[in-house]
């Protein structure tokens, strides 16, 4: 497997970043989760996951049309609304607006977190929406999951309140947390047990098999680096990036973990390949880049837009270049032609640090 910093892609990192399909999906109940080709299917109703995601990518879109602000204002509301007094929030709602679970501190708890994170440091300083954002996220961050995932995806939002306020303490305790608990199961060096949280020697990875978002968890490492002034979780998070790294690139493209994991000796490539798991490592090696200016981290990044783009394992697009929609899945022969919320908003997240990369060019 090549090392992954050498050639960079062709791309179009100069092309703007359509949100044409995720007002589409969009409606005066929420967000819908998924869509038959491009049409919503309202039948599934509305998922709290995909909302935080949606504000994610508005709230961080520059210059912003109020359109967009709009939107992202009404994924705040949204967010909010899921929230319960201690910090929980719901995940599924119906087409009549009523919840249909019980509220955890699960995946949706941390996306939110996510969300909410990125509306406070991003949105109108001052703004009314910016300060319930920032109220809400800590009554969230407050809590802590016992899930490594959802404790990743609420710590990238501790990350993006401390880009506004440095010394936010619950944003900075919630971030260290976070952090450690990746650390402890991380095994990189030769002092510490052989293999990682699996015990197999080789496989430095917290958890015993890679699943879905992976690169969020060194992300945080190296954001908590970042932030909390430890070298050690810096360096850790690097190493970690970049083993994940060449473990999902094949060649001089990417060729990400597919649905159901993957662990050593399992074959590669592996389908279906998801567009989450791209713009995942696009964000982490985005802020990798901000942080170190290797251009591996770059390259990575542009590599993950020519993903969508076809440089993948079947040589074939995930982009509708008319609806602005991204496609929910990459199989061997093909592509799944379906255009859901998550598969969009993955792909607007990765040309979101495309384009950001190639103007820097």
């Amino acid at each position: 497997m090549s090392r992954s910093g050498l050639g960079e892609p062709a791309g179009s990192s100069d092309a703007p970043v359509s949100f044409e399909h995720l007002f589409r999906l969009s409606d005066d109940g929420g967000l819908y989760e998924h869509a038959e080709l491009s049409t919503p299917r309202p039948e599934h109703g509305y998922c709290v996951d995909d909302i935080a995601r949606g504000l994610i990518v508005a709230a961080r879109e520059p210059g912003r049309s109020p359109e967009l602000t709009d939107l992202a204002e009404f994924y705040l509301w949204l967010v909010v609304e899921a929230q319960t007094e201690d910090g929980r929030f719901h995940n599924r709602r119906d087409l009549t607006l009523h919840w249909t679970d019980e509220p955890t501190l699960e995946d949706c708890w941390g996306r939110a977190l996510w969300g909410l994170g990125t509306a406070a440091a991003r949105l109108d300083p001052g703004s009314e929406a910016a300060r319930t954002a920032l109220r809400h996220f800590e009554i969230g961050a407050a809590r802590r999951a016992p899930w490594l995932m959802a404790m990743a995806y609420a710590a990238l939002g501790a990350a993006e309140v401390l880009t506004r306020y440095p010394e936010h303490e619950v944003a900075r305790s919630l971030l260290r947390d976070a952090a450690h608990a990746i650390a402890v199961r991380t095994r990189l060096h030769p002092d510490r047990r052989s293999g990682g949280a699996s015990g197999r020697p080789g496989w430095p990875w917290p958890e015993p098999r890679l699943r879905y978002s992976n690169a969020s968890l060194p992300e945080v490492l190296v954001a908590a680096g970042e932030w909390l002034d430890e070298p050690e979780l810096r360096a850790d998070g690097l190493a970690l990036l970049g083993w994940l790294l060449d473990v999902e690139t094949r060649g001089e493209h990417i060729s990400v973990t597919p649905v159901g994991g993957w662990v050593h000796g399992e074959p590669r490539p592996g389908f279906d390949q998801q567009p989450i798991e791209v713009s995942s490592l696009a964000d982490a090696c985005a802020r990798a880049y901000a942080l170190t200016g290797d251009p591996r981290w770059r390259t990575a990044v542009l590599r993950c837009e020519a993903w969508f783009h076809g440089a993948n394992d079947a040589a074939t697009s995930l982009v509708d270049p008319d609806t602005g929609g991204g496609c929910d899945g990459l199989h061997r022969h093909g592509r799944n032609e379906n255009q859901g919320a998550e598969s969009t908003m993955a792909m607007i997240s990765t040309f979101q640090h495309a384009r950001r990369l190639g103007s820097a060019r």
